[in-house]
């Protein structure tokens, strides 16, 4: 059952040359956030994904590489061994199956996304700038290479730091219908119709099994 199983994030940081190797067969997505790496055979380059069911190996190129991974695995004590961030996958939705989405999100200095929430739950790591996540209640402000989960259903307001154009980096399980669409609904009648400023690009929308 899918509240059984966990989402983690991974960062790899790999030597010129160096090696990567996730033996283990998991739906899992890398992403290259530096440098650039062959996975499974073919050449990625910085600000490219790779989605993969099986066991995956990789190299870095010779600028070495730093590859994030995000993994879903059985829920258990080493699941998330290892892991930047790792959190339950509670608050799945059961129908007709799901999709591994990797995208990404940016905002201009300044900017915000409305308060809002998601089809469904993932982790999110800064790749630049600066951002401040407000959610149950509490702040928190992240910084390039910090993590943080959202689990779909607790409203979000977020808005980027002044100094800077910001953009994440972020994993979703999301129900199979939304291939291709977006996931976001705003919480307030007010703030649908409102111009909004973040941009997205998709990278990996894949249907997965749990």
């Amino acid at each position: 059952m899918a509240e059984n199983f966990e989402l983690s994030l991974f960062h790899n940081k790999i030597r010129p040359g160096g090696t990567l190797d996730a033996a283990a067969a998991r739906n899992r997505i890398l992403y290259v956030a530096r440098g650039n790496a062959v996975i499974d055979g073919q050449a990625q380059s910085k600000d490219t994904a790779w989605f993969s069911a099986a066991s995956v190996s990789g190299q870095a190129g010779p600028e070495g590489a730093e590859i994030w991974r995000w993994e879903i695995s059985p829920g258990g004590i080493d699941s998330g061994n290892g892991a930047l961030l790792s959190a339950p996958l509670t608050t799945l939705k059961f129908g007709s199956g799901w999709l591994m989405r990797c995208d990404s999100v940016a905002l201009p200095p300044e900017g915000c996304a409305y308060r809002h929430v998601h089809q469904g739950p993932g982790i999110r790591c800064l790749l630049e700038g600066g951002i401040r996540v407000e959610t149950g209640g509490q702040a928190h402000d992240y910084g390039a290479g910090e993590a943080w989960f959202e689990d779909g259903v607790t409203p979000v307001f977020a808005q980027a730091a002044a100094e800077a154009p910001m953009r994440f980096i972020r994993v979703m399980i999301l129900p199979r219908a939304l291939k291709g669409e977006r996931s976001i609904r705003y919480v307030d009648d007010a703030d649908r119709d409102k111009a909004k400023r973040q941009s997205y690009k998709i990278y990996i929308d894949e249907f997965v099994e749990l």
